[in-house]
């Protein structure tokens, strides 16, 4: 059997002791800050995602009954709140669809709309220069009516396609 000779390596110099701790002091900095950076992107994501579907939904428009403010296919944001003015426009729930209306009327306020389309609220006709054609529309309550307490009066914009009136 042969006997071969075994030689030790070399020792590292102390350059290169010194540079490979700090090759090892980069990479571990990097991962922190990678690992760091990984973290806040989630969290402000999550908290994103919280504040929009809490306080600011997001709102896609269908159908035709606020055109022409708002048309098939908007995007909206929505901010949650009470307390709503005479045409502010309000997002509410109908069974399980989300409508999009005006309001016109508050609680116990009178609104009346005659046959021509006009909308009339304490007896006071009101503005409306959002609508391109006044109309009825179909409608399933006796006017002239008074808007209930903690109620709303909404309509649509397009009055002969936005379907029945609404109060919330």
């Amino acid at each position: 059997m042969k006997s071969k000779s075994w030689k030790s390596p070399e020792p590292p110099t102390l350059e290169q002791l010194e540079a490979e701790l700090g090759r090892e002091k980069y990479k571990r900095r990097y991962k922190r800050v990678l690992r760091s950076t990984v973290y806040t992107l989630v969290v402000v994501a999550a908290v994103a995602v919280l504040v929009a579907t809490i306080w600011m939904p997001v709102l896609q428009i269908y159908g035709s009954s606020m055109t022409p403010t708002l048309n098939e296919g908007d995007i909206v944001l929505s901010v949650k709140g009470s307390g709503f003015e005479p045409g502010d426009l309000v997002a509410f729930y109908l069974g399980n669809k989300i409508l999009v209306k005006r309001c016109i009327a508050g609680p116990g306020q009178w609104v009346d709309i005659d046959e021509n389309g006009n909308v009339s609220v304490d007896g006071r006709l009101l503005e409306e220069p959002y609508l391109t054609e006044k109309a009825l529309g179909e409608c399933d309550i006796t006017l002239p009516y008074q808007v209930p307490d903690n109620r709303y009066f909404c309509v649509g914009d397009h009055r002969s396609t936005s379907g029945r009136l609404h109060f919330r």
